[in-house]
């Protein structure tokens, strides 16, 4: 009974070692970089990566989910891992690339493995959200903020999404770092 039990736990945990996953398939895309340069699923295919979702006209949650986002970027590099972070922009009528650049920068002095999206409208992202990370995104009209959700996405090399984090309070970074080494 015990060697059952143990497959059976095994089994759950899928073949990444998280526990319970997800297991959402990000959709195809290919979207532009705070550099002007082209970013796509396929770039990031055999890669593990934590995405968001924020904008830079944010007035609550996105400053420190940035916050959150840079120090985590700054723990895996210290750990020696290879991962890359994605934000992607709710608002991308207004978010530039330019736009991007100046908001990372506040936040981070090194962006080669961070890369804010947009090229994109405000609907696609809105299906694009809903289809990959089944999460909402949805901006009111006559409105200049955009309510999304505030969670970290851990994506591993095939574009599944195996967990999400809270991105604004509480972020729970030696989780996050513990869940990227069992799946690198």
């Amino acid at each position: 009974m015990g060697v059952i039990a143990l497959i059976l736990i095994l089994a759950a945990c899928g073949n990444s070692g998280i526990a319970n996953p997800l297991n959402y398939e990000v959709s195809d895309f290919s979207y532009t970089d705070q550099n002007g340069e082209s970013l796509s699923l396929k770039d990031l295919e055999g890669k593990v990566w934590i995405a968001d979702m924020i904008f830079t006209q944010c007035d609550t949650v996105c400053p420190p989910m940035s916050a959150h986002m840079a120090k985590l970027q700054q723990m895996v590099k210290d750990e020696g891992l290879d991962v890359e972070f994605v934000s992607f922009s709710v608002d991308p009528e207004v978010d530039t690339p330019e736009m991007l650049k100046e908001y990372a920068e506040g936040y981070s002095d090194d962006l080669s493995n961070w890369h804010l999206l947009t090229g994109y409208s405000l609907e696609e992202i809105t299906k694009f959200a809903k289809d990959s990370f089944a999460a909402i995104v949805a901006k009111p009209e006559g409105q200049d903020q955009v309510m999304h959700v505030i969670n970290f996405y851990l994506v591993d090399q095939n574009g599944t999404v195996l967990k999400d984090y809270d991105g604004v309070s509480n972020t729970p970074y030696e989780e996050i770092i513990e869940d990227i080494k069992k799946i690198q």
